[in-house]
């Protein structure tokens, strides 16, 4: 069996999306001063599971940076369907939007169809990667569903242990 997926020890692609202003910005390198980048895809604003693990990952946000490691999430959907979960959400990182389906297979997510009415596009299910300085990636975690998604404070202590906090 073959995967197109990236892996840990590859050089993490070039990430182009958009943010909040409509810039159109490369997510794959630090946002701060940060060493390390985490870069969480979410399935769309209706998913209540990624709106809860988005919600839930800001908890960890001070925590990553005292360990140099930043944070962005990212979504296929539009900026109105970004604009619209910001609503939903109380979120203390950046989240993006407009990934391109084909940048997401890139990434080896699994690509799910439309749901009419609620998301009339296609969209990426969850994706956690974790990137060094380097641009190499570090450890990644690919979900088929919303359900299961990487342990936020196993994955939180084992960097601070690696990083040595």
């Amino acid at each position: 069996m073959s995967t197109d997926k990236i892996v840990p020890g590859s050089e993490f692609p070039e990430l182009h999306v958009f943010d909040s202003n409509d810039n159109l910005v490369d997510i794959s390198k630090p946002i701060s001063e940060a060493k390390m980048l985490i870069i969480i895809t979410y399935r769309h604003r209706n998913c209540g599971k990624c709106t809860d693990h988005l919600n839930n990952l800001s908890k960890f946000r001070q925590r990553l940076l005292d360990i140099n490691v930043d944070l962005a999430a990212v979504s296929c959907g539009s900026k109105e369907d970004l604009q619209d979960h910001l609503t939903r959400l109380e979120v203390n990182f950046p989240l993006y939007y407009g990934l391109k389906p084909d940048q997401a297979r890139d990434l080896g997510l699994h690509i799910s169809p439309p749901e009419p009415p609620k998301v009339e596009h296609e969209f990426s299910e969850p994706g956690l990667f974790v990137i060094y300085p380097n641009g190499q990636l570090g450890l990644v975690s690919i979900s088929n569903n919303p359900i299961l998604r990487p342990d936020l404070n196993m994955l939180v202590n084992t960097l601070e242990q690696f990083l040595g906090k």
